[in-house]
């Protein structure tokens, strides 16, 4: 798929990886439609990447939010080509902890933004995916999803972040399976651990710890280089129903 002139919808794009990949697409000649609950910040995001960006609030778990979302990329760009799902969150608690036992309404909330929205939007996505005409490839269509190193070794206090990027990671070849007839294709990257701002507003130790064990290059990944594998994933028709590690050979130990 060409990104020049195509539309996509990235969720979380607002920051992170998710503006990374925003700002890639648009700057190959992609046109982005921004999905983030942080207005704020979404808005301006927007605006710095001019007229080939639009900003919509959108909650990925609401149906009728992530209605409007694609609704705007159709309205505003003329059709859906791409989605990339960055939306997510990550609390730590452990199962049993000092302060008792895991809390059951977090694992749920967890589970429900990260597994259920991606689903929610993917879903929606490929509907309206297609009803558009084929590329010379019989492609309408191309959706990433994000999931994590730690879908294959969570680490101690990960045990609802762990439980929802596996389920992104095991609905990868099931859907992709699916949505062939249609021509569009599903992948997934799971990232090691990246730059993004969550990460530099933990203590400076924290982030020495966590570059230690990273086999090379020795430092974290960049949101940038993300976005790269996105526009490749894009850009290759072979890439399907594969899960990708973005991690420079990471293994996460226990903790």
């Amino acid at each position: 798929m060409k990104i020049e002139g195509s539309a996509f919808v990235v969720t979380g794009g607002a920051s992170g990886l998710g503006h990374a990949t925003a700002t890639q697409l648009v700057a190959h000649g992609g046109r982005v439609v921004i999905a983030d609950v942080n207005e704020e910040v979404g808005k301006r995001a927007a605006g710095e990447l001019g007229g080939n960006a639009r900003f919509i609030r959108t909650d990925v778990c609401d149906e009728a939010s992530a209605r409007a979302a694609i609704g705007l990329a159709r309205s505003a760009f003329g059709g859906l080509h791409g989605l990339v799902n960055c939306a997510g969150i990550f609390p730590a608690e452990a199962v049993l902890g000092k302060g008792g036992v895991h809390r059951l309404d977090v694992f749920s909330r967890v589970l429900q933004v990260n597994v259920v929205g991606t689903f929610n939007m993917l879903r929606l996505a490929a509907e309206a995916m297609s009803q558009g005409d084929p590329n010379e490839e019989g492609e309408r269509g191309v959706i990433v999803n994000t999931a994590s190193a730690a879908a294959f070794e969570g680490q101690i206090g990960q045990a609802a972040y762990a439980a929802s990027k596996g389920s992104v990671v095991s609905m990868t070849l099931p859907v992709a399976r699916e949505l062939a007839r249609f021509g569009i294709r599903v992948m997934t990257i799971a990232p090691g651990v990246f730059g993004t701002p969550a990460l530099f507003a933990v203590p400076k130790e924290l982030q020495e710890a966590l570059i230690k064990p990273i086999p090379f290059p020795p430092r974290f990944g960049r949101p940038s280089e993300f976005a790269q594998l996105v526009r490749q994933i894009f850009e290759n028709p072979m890439l399907n129903g594969a899960t990708i590690r973005l991690d420079a050979a990471l293994r996460m130990g226990p903790k």
